[in-house]
């Protein structure tokens, strides 16, 4: 039998790292190759539980701690220190009486695989867009639809003059977005890129905020004044978001502003000048305010130089699948997940109205990434209300492809609440190989798909190339 010391030896000699603990997860012995991927010398761990590997900081979870609730093999990614990213698997080693006796877990260092797989999916990404719209920018926001690229382009042609832009769209449609592009394509591209939410403060404060004030200007004015943010924008953009929400009484003064570059701040006697790219937005339709009294007209037609409509989600449908599988990419690398989407989400969401746009989507796949129970994210997972639409009434799809559809989600909604096949077969009153056939039968018909979506998309490359 090998000793202790030869046993050493032989995993010193591994180009991998092996981390090896006890039954009860108490560390064993570490190699060297563990001691240099990692930077945590073997010392520091010898003798130390896992968990207590953990508490210390030492690593972000356990492998082995895993492996010991599961009884099985585990692998998962791990990070030392802030960015350094392993892999590891963890293997369990049982004597003859079947207990548990050693844990052995291989580590490889992944940080500069990840960083390339992802500078690759990035490139893949710019590389797509650009096929898909030749004129535009790599730096350019991730912009597919036609309806929003025409929006874009017309942004990028007037952003390096001095015309006043003035962005109109419902709420969380991407209009911050759109002025930080306006900002990147101006000549003042290289000075401040300033934001303020008319609608996020009180008439007083806002004023302050705008103008700034002089040292002692009103009860409780800082004695060193503040500068305001038409100043601290000088030879750059500020962006006033909301802005039908700005009162009648600034509305005056920033009409002064707008139309000679000069400004008094509060408490002030002297004039202070600016040059700044100014950008306004807002989900209002303003001349409906004005009409209603509550903004100056002679201000709108200085703002809406040039007007410029985000058009709702819910009217650029073919950009729902490629946000969604961005923010869940995003996502899964901000929590270390392996999260991916059931087609059938992408469908559904796909015909889902998105009543707050963008900003619910993005929302929803951070709730559905963080909460997910599994890598794979199933229309049970979903909203009531977005499962709403589960493909029944709709005129074209026949009462068989509807009972199947329906039948597919009730099976779903079982395996998430009950977690095993038996238990989710007892609870629909079916048996068990009953509910496997059909599950079987559903992943053949999705890679079925999957392989001609993927034929008719080489097709299409065929025929573009010809």
């Amino acid at each position: 039998m090998m000793s202790g010391d030869n046993l050493q030896r032989v995993i010193d000699a591994m180009s991998d790292g092996v981390y090896i603990t006890d039954g009860n997860g108490v560390t064993v012995t570490v190699n060297k190759a563990y001691e240099r991927i990692t930077g945590i010398p073997r010392k520091a761990l010898v003798g130390l539980h896992m968990s207590e590997v953990v508490q210390r900081g030492y690593i972000s979870r356990s492998v082995s701690l895993e492996v010991l609730k599961e009884k099985g093999p585990v692998t998962l990614t791990q990070t030392i220190g802030d960015d350094h990213k392993i892999l590891v698997s963890g293997t369990p080693m049982f004597d003859r009486q079947g207990r548990l006796e050693y844990i052995v877990t291989t580590v490889r260092d992944v940080t500069e695989l990840l960083q390339a797989k992802r500078a690759e999916e990035q490139l893949e990404q710019i590389l797509q867009v650009r096929e898909n719209y030749s004129g535009r920018e790599a730096r350019d926001p991730f912009v597919i639809s036609r309806a929003t690229q025409q929006c874009y382009d017309l942004a990028k042609r007037v952003a390096p003059t001095a015309a006043k832009i003035l962005i109109q769209g419902e709420t969380g449609t991407g209009k911050t977005l759109l002025a930080r592009t306006i900002h990147d394509y101006s000549a003042v591209s290289q000075g401040p890129f300033i934001e303020l939410n008319c609608a996020a403060m009180p008439e007083s404060l806002l004023e302050a905020e705008l103008f700034g004030y002089e040292p002692g200007a009103f009860t409780g004015a800082s004695q060193k004044g503040k500068t305001g943010l038409l100043e601290a924008a000088n030879n750059g953009t500020l962006f006033l978001d909301e802005i039908g929400d700005l009162p009648l009484s600034l509305q005056a003064k920033l009409l002064k502003v707008v139309a000679e570059n000069r400004f008094i701040p509060v408490g002030g006697t002297q004039f202070k000048r600016t040059n700044l790219r100014l950008v306004s937005a807002t989900h209002h339709s303003l001349r409906e305010l004005v009409q209603a009294g509550a903004f100056r007209e002679d201000l709108l037609y200085r703002l809406s130089v040039v007007p410029l409509e985000l058009p709702p989600l819910r009217e650029r449908t073919e950009e729902i699948e490629a946000l969604l599988n961005h923010y869940l990419h995003h996502f899964n690398c901000k929590y270390e997940l392996d999260c991916h989407w059931h087609r059938d989400v992408i469908d559904l969401l796909c015909r889902y109205p998105w009543p707050g746009n963008i900003r619910e989507l993005i929302n929803l796949t951070e709730r559905l990434v963080v909460t997910a129970e599994q890598s794979l994210i199933t229309t049970a997972q979903l909203p009531r209300e977005m499962r709403a639409d589960n493909g029944m009434g709709r005129i074209g799809i026949g009462l068989k492809e509807q009972v199947e559809a329906l039948e597919q989600q009730l099976i779903e909604q079982a395996l998430e609440r009950y977690g095993t096949t038996r238990q989710a077969a007892a609870a629909l009153d079916i048996d068990q190989s009953t509910l496997v056939k059909k599950q079987q039968r559903w992943r053949a018909q999705q890679k079925a798909n999957d392989v001609t979506q993927n034929e008719q998309v080489e097709s299409d490359d065929v025929r573009k190339r010809r």
